[in-house]
């Protein structure tokens, strides 16, 4: 005995303090606490159980029957990493599982996952008052509140009856006779998870496809799949929108791109009309200086008119060009909104997206003004009449009768 510890010492001898550390902190890294979550990857598959390797020397196993689909397939195979929890260690051996299923085994450690916030699976049975009936481990029966069942309000308990589904033990009274559950607690860490994966790959000003959730007059909520964000309604059209209502309807899937993300405050909001084109970028060929257009009254401002030439296009009339030459009070006295009118595109200002605009007719008409006034200032300055041929003759008989 003293010759197997001498060869001991003597190993531990030939070891670097950082070597002999590192051997230690294994040793303390292999102890797991029930209910500690692990990654594992799968090294051996049985008709029972899975035998899992945790890094190092440290190997477990769990139920092959956790790992089935509802047809009873396996869902995994050997070299798989999966995610599990720690139960308990027999004979150095270390038992995990995904979630408490049914049978004995699940009953015995029903506790334990409650006090380890370890998922365990469970069929709802009925829906009773304030809930849910649902069956765990086999035979134990446990309660879930309508608000901890999925992620939104109940609206349809029916749907619910007869599923499989995870849940959390939020409450284990009466050594098992009061267990209360939780299914939302279950998918919010899911999401929450699902979320981190997302962060790291969505960036503003990429386009991602969504749903219509809901709508609003300040625009329509879309859900992305992990996510829920707004799309406001001046991103919906590149022209103003007037009613929400004629352009989306619930359900309804859109290609948007991402315009703002706050992860903090759980923030998203996307555009539709970044995905159109822009109509400013032919707007110099469409809208030339100098044409003439036909446009309608968006908005009547102090300051002048604002006209719609088309989606997303709009210029101004000044207050200074609507009264003639004369002073007006308010452009209302000459333009009301909606009115559709002719204007006369003056100037473009592409970059900053401006238009000048004049009325039309106005221009027109003093256009024709002043061709008057040339025509008339012409007709006062040219010689009066020479008379008729007779005249002339009978002014030529009279000179010679003087004679």
């Amino acid at each position: 005995m003293n010759q197997e510890n001498q060869k001991k010492d003597e190993t531990s001898a030939g070891k670097s303090f950082a070597e002999l550390f590192e051997e230690q902190d294994f040793v303390a890294d292999s102890w797991l606490q029930p209910g500690q979550k692990v990654e594992a990857v799968i090294v051996k598959i049985t008709k029972e159980w899975i035998f899992l390797d945790l890094g190092g020397k440290s190997e477990g196993y769990l139920d092959r029957k956790e790992l089935l689909d509802d047809d009873g397939n396996l869902t995994v195979q050997e070299g798989n990493t999966i995610q599990a929890y720690f139960l308990s260690a027999r004979n150095n051996e270390q038992l995990f599982t995904t979630k408490i299923g049914k049978g004995s085994t699940g009953q015995a450690h029903l506790e334990e996952a409650y006090q380890n916030g370890i998922p365990v699976e469970g069929i709802v049975e009925k829906e009773i008052k304030g809930g849910f009936e649902v069956k765990i481990a086999g035979s134990i029966l446990g309660f879930c509140p309508y608000s901890q069942m999925g992620l939104r309000r109940v609206e349809n308990p029916d749907e619910y009856v007869g599923q499989r589904l995870t849940f959390t033990i939020t409450e284990y009274g009466e050594k098992g006779r009061n267990i209360i559950l939780s299914n939302r607690a279950v998918l919010e860490e899911e999401l929450q998870q699902q979320k981190e994966a997302l962060k790291e790959s969505l960036r503003e000003g990429m386009r991602v496809k969504g749903a219509i959730t809901s709508i609003k007059d300040f625009g329509a909520f879309l859900d992305i799949g992990i996510i829920e964000g707004l799309l406001p309604i001046s991103e919906i059209s590149w022209g103003r929108v007037e009613d929400i209502n004629e352009l989306l309807t619930v359900g309804q899937e859109l290609e948007v791109v991402v315009m703002a993300l706050d992860w903090e405050k759980n923030r998203f909001s996307f555009s539709l009309k970044e995905t159109l084109p822009d109509p400013w970028e032919t707007v110099e060929e469409k809208f030339p200086e100098g044409s003439c257009h036909t446009g309608k009254a968006a908005r009547v401002t102090n300051f002048g008119a604002f006209i719609t030439l088309e989606a997303g296009i709009d210029g101004l009339i000044h207050i200074s060009k609507l009264g003639k030459g004369k002073r007006i009070n308010h452009p209302s006295d000459v333009i009301k909104k909606g009115q559709t009118l002719e204007v006369r595109i003056e100037t473009v200002d592409k970059e900053n997206k401006r238009l000048s605009l004049s009325l039309a007719r106005a221009d027109q008409k003093e256009e024709e003004k002043d061709r008057v006034g040339d025509y008339r200032q012409y007709v006062e300055k040219t010689p009066k009449s020479l008379g008729t041929l007779e005249d002339m003759l009978k002014g030529k008989l009279a000179d010679k009768s003087k004679e």
